[in-house]
């Protein structure tokens, strides 16, 4: 079985990609993706998405990223794409799945499920351009406002020349809400050559088994349910739905918040740690208790010293 961790925009960024994937139980990541418009990106754009660049396109526990391009131009994404490849990613991947209002508006993302000759003209341009010792990937969502033409959209993908392919089981209209059409993946997988993996609401080890047996993926992507629950893969490899404990997550916390210091603008880094805290609330009756006690707080100092003597009190 093969687990993936989801690009996130403003979300799962290398930062958490780092956190999470020193847990256990990951394969490989994908990138937030990197936005391609009608410019020819410098090498310094795709690393400040994606600084596992500079690590042999490893998280620092060594855990393979691909880099994700959106966008709509299929010439510009072709080469931006040559040029992502030359930085040496695990692969270049291809997003037809965001379901973000700006980025919709200017043809990209879901939208593009609307136009599958474009799509076509998309992978076709990218998988051109990249090395054929490179992998080209896309993630799908069943389609903008409805599924009518998820499988089209997906063999598009495959024939133009994708070797893998993610479908997040929800059209753009579904948004996050639940549930996630996990039988469609099984349509998709019948109608294509190339694996498929299956995303979208996996929260739980249960979800987990439910989704590879409506889907009929043996590999899974797993998104927010991870965030949530860090050791959410080691739990459905070892099938068994026991959370990390969390004496064992705060030291995870503690050097997410480190790192956050480091890397993040000063305004941006009590918001960052804030929100893995309001999501981490849906697992851990403790993170509930810390949230609150930060939430109103914007001190980089304070929020240090708070960690501190919450970490040394849980010991």
């Amino acid at each position: 079985m093969q687990l993936l961790l989801a690009p996130m925009e403003g979300l799962l960024d290398f930062v958490l990609r780092d956190a999470l994937t020193r847990v256990g139980g990951i394969d490989r990541c994908v990138s937030e993706f990197i936005r391609v418009t009608n410019t020819l990106l410098p090498n310094r754009a795709f690393i400040r998405v994606m600084p596992e660049l500079l690590n042999g396109s490893r998280t620092p526990s060594g855990v393979p990223v691909r880099g994700q391009l959106l966008g709509s131009d299929p010439v510009c994404l072709a080469e931006n794409a040559a040029r992502l490849a030359s930085l040496g990613p695990e692969g270049v991947d291809l997003n037809f799945g965001c379901p973000a209002k700006v980025v919709n508006r200017h043809g990209g993302g879901a939208a593009l499920l609307d136009e599958p000759e474009l799509v076509v003209k998309i992978v076709s341009a990218v998988r051109r351009a990249v090395p054929d010792t490179q992998v080209v990937s896309a993630k799908m969502r069943l389609g903008f406002n409805d599924d009518r033409r998820a499988v089209e959209c997906a063999i598009a993908i495959a024939e133009a020349g994708a070797s893998e392919l993610v479908v997040h089981a929800r059209t753009k209209a579904d948004g996050y809400r639940p549930p996630a059409y996990w039988a469609r993946i099984a349509d998709i997988r019948a109608a294509v050559r190339i694996p498929v993996i299956a995303n979208g609401e996996i929260w739980n080890v249960e979800d987990a088994r439910r989704c590879q047996a409506l889907s009929g993926a043996s590999a899974l992507m797993l998104g927010r349910g991870m965030v949530t629950d860090p050791g959410l893969a080691l739990a459905i490899r070892a099938n068994a739905p026991t959370p990390l404990a969390w004496t064992q997550l705060l030291p995870l916390i503690q050097d997410f918040w480190n790192l956050v210091c480091k890397t993040q603008e000063p305004r941006q880094r009590a918001g960052r740690l804030k929100q893995w805290l309001n999501f981490l609330r849906r697992t851990y009756p403790e993170a509930e208790a810390a949230y609150m006690a930060i939430r109103t707080e914007n001190d980089q100092a304070k929020i240090t010293t708070w960690l501190q003597t919450l970490h040394q009190l849980a010991r």
